[in-house]
């Protein structure tokens, strides 16, 4: 039982660190929390939902790599509309954050305005399979899940080490300007960057509606990811690939516990938010965080 728990946690984890990642690739470069990143998410669990149920019969894994395309490119216009006037003008993070919340907002209402509050199920795919070993079963979205989520993880890390790019957003990182004055254009770079973070937000959109549901407010489990991104330390990817697999760990293994005959499952958002709390009052920049104040 307790080890079903911990590749249930694992896998949950898995997901809420791809979210993280995308949280902290551009809060590393931008200073600022794009609070906006939860409606990609959705987007591109409905990306997914349109070309594999409501208007084509396209199987996942095209789907899924059409989702990750789609929701890239909605990152990229959603950094050309709400944020680039506001970078250009040199604008405090303050006004972007306020501008991301913005986006979200207005996104997540055009969702309810134009396809309503309706629950929309992916297809299964292998969610409903699982391996047996003994007493342990695991399902394969879980494995799969988890095994994706690790690869495309493991590649970004070469891209962001091994390539000019990723050396440039490493660069970034630490000074925009000393990069901007050794000849990298800015705008290719920042739009590199919001096309990486939203196509990890799609992978991840995809997963959560294959194993949940699709509806316009599904954004809401990135509060989730956000907070494995400030344990781990925003701006930090490491940080928020642990934070998110702790997060993900930590829910299960409490999903799973009880005093006397009460579950504390129906306290686990309690508990996620609580270690929240308790992070920025003990170790304000997380685990991996560096302390720069002006960041918000």
């Amino acid at each position: 039982m307790l080890l079903q728990t911990i590749i249930t946690g694992l896998s949950i984890g898995s997901v809420y660190a791809l979210m993280a990642v995308g949280y902290s690739l551009v809060f590393s470069v931008l200073n600022f929390s794009n609070f906006a990143h939860g409606s990609i998410i959705t987007l591109g669990a409905y990306i997914a939902w349109a070309v594999m149920v409501g208007f084509f019969s396209i199987p996942f894994f095209p789907a899924l790599i059409i989702s990750i395309a789609g929701a890239g490119v909605l990152a990229f216009l959603n950094e050309r509309i709400a944020y680039s006037t506001l970078r250009r003008r040199r604008a405090p993070s303050l006004y972007l954050m306020i501008s991301a919340m913005g986006v979200s907002i207005c996104l997540q209402n055009l969702l309810y305005a134009t396809i309503g509050a309706k629950l929309y199920a992916l297809p299964a795919v292998f969610a409903q399979d699982t391996l047996s070993f003994g007493e342990l079963t695991i399902s394969k979205m879980d494995l799969f899940a988890f095994a994706f989520s690790a690869i495309t993880i493991a590649i970004l890390h070469l891209v962001l080490t091994k390539t000019k790019v990723g050396m440039a957003i490493r660069a970034a990182s630490h000074d925009m300007e000393m990069v901007s004055v050794l000849g990298v254009n800015l705008d290719v770079l920042v739009a590199i960057l919001f096309f990486i973070a939203g196509g990890l937000g799609g992978m991840a959109g995809v997963f959560m509606g294959v194993k949940y549901m699709v509806y316009p407010s599904m954004g809401w489990i990135t509060n989730k990811a956000y907070i494995g991104a400030v344990i781990g330390g925003l701006g930090s990817l490491p940080g928020a690939i642990i934070g998110g697999l702790l997060l993900g760990l930590l829910e299960a293994l409490v999903s799973i516990a009880s005093i006397g005959n009460t579950s504390l499952s129906t306290y686990r958002d309690v508990f996620s938010f609580g270690i929240l709390v308790i992070i920025l009052i003990v170790r304000p920049t997380g685990l991996f965080g560096r302390n720069v104040e002006e960041k918000l």
